[in-house]
Parts: structure tokens; sequence; C-alpha cells
């Protein structure tokens, strides 16, 4: 996302810096809301399958065209409603955080979100994983206006967008163990 948008060599000629911020805010919130509505609906899920005593076989989920065909109907569902109630507390919560700050303050945020090479990285995982979890979302879907179609689209996003914050956690983290390349050469040369 943050890619989008032009990046000045000083903050206080940052163009657009309420939308960058904005964008960035409303973005965290959706990731925020639908790991939580994840993790929810995760153990909503769970705890059905306890309370019937039965797990049920994955194949017969995999013949359901209607929704992500791996993922159950709750779990969808609660993510969609977490990732739409966390961006709708980003709402509110910006201009609470920002009412009556300088433009200044709105271009330096917005500026050090664009340098910030860690920032770029978690928006590209999170905007691929977000972009795939939406197309996977209206997967066997006939139309746009069948009732629903909503929780299975913003649900699909959210999931793919928490997996993408997870990729980005594990190659970050895991593989590369933290480091960034000129991290790495810098130390060899020394």
């Amino acid at each position: 996302m943050s890619r989008l948008f032009p990046h000045t060599a000083h903050a206080e000629d940052q163009p657009l810096a309420h939308t960058i911020l904005t964008t960035h805010v409303f973005f965290r919130g959706f990731q925020s809301g639908a790991a939580v509505g994840l993790l929810l609906g995760s153990a909503r899920h769970s705890l059905s399958l306890l309370r019937q005593r039965r797990v049920p076989s994955p194949l017969s989920q995999l013949s359901t065209p209607a929704r992500l065909a791996f993922l159950p109907a709750t779990i969808v569902r609660s993510t969609a409603v977490g990732a739409v109630v966390g961006t709708a507390l980003m709402a509110v919560a910006l201009p609470g955080r920002m009412w009556g700050r300088e433009e200044i303050e709105w271009q330096d945020r917005s500026w050090r979100l664009l340098e910030n090479k860690g920032q770029e990285e978690v928006d590209a995982w999170g905007v691929l994983g977000a972009s795939v979890g939406a197309v996977m979302g209206i997967g066997g879907r006939k139309g746009l206006v069948e009732r629903g179609m909503w929780k299975g689209i913003v649900g699909g996003a959210g999931v793919g967008t928490t997996v993408g914050m997870v990729g980005y956690m594990v190659w970050r983290y895991g593989v590369k163990g933290g480091k960034w390349p000129d991290e790495e050469r810098a130390k060899i040369e020394i």
C-alpha cells in the first residue's frame, strides 16, 4: 500500500498526509479486527465440535462452493464481522487521536510510515493476502446480489490478510532472522 503514495525526502514536504495516515489506520483496524474475529470464530467452531463430539470430514467441507472451501462458515462470518468492527473502531480512534494536530504532525507520521521498510513489507504481505482471500471468498457465488455476499468477501479478505501477517512474520523473523540485506552487508564489511 505504501508504494502507491508519493514519498518525499523530507517530512514537511509529504503530500497526501491525511490520506496516507487514514489508509494505514483503517487497514490496521481491518487486520486487527479480522485477527480477533478469526480467533473468536475458531474458538466458537471448536467448542461447537466438542459439544457435538464429532469431527467433520475435511472432504465434506470441500464440496461446499458457497464459502471458502477449507473454512467453516462460522469462522468466515466472524472474521468478516471482526474486520468491519475493527475498521469502525479505527474510524472513531483516528479523529480522536489526531484532533487538533497541525499539518506537520500528519505529514511526519505519514512520512515515517512510508520510510519504514518493515511497514512497507507488512503492507505488501497484507494486501496480497487480502486480495487472494477476497477472491476466494467470492468463489462459487453466482452473483454479487446474493444475500450475505459481503461476509464471504470481507471474511475471505480478513482471513487472507491475517495469513499474510503470519506469512510476513515467518518470512522476516523466521527465514530472514529479522535482518535486512543492508544490515547483513554492514556486518560483513566490519
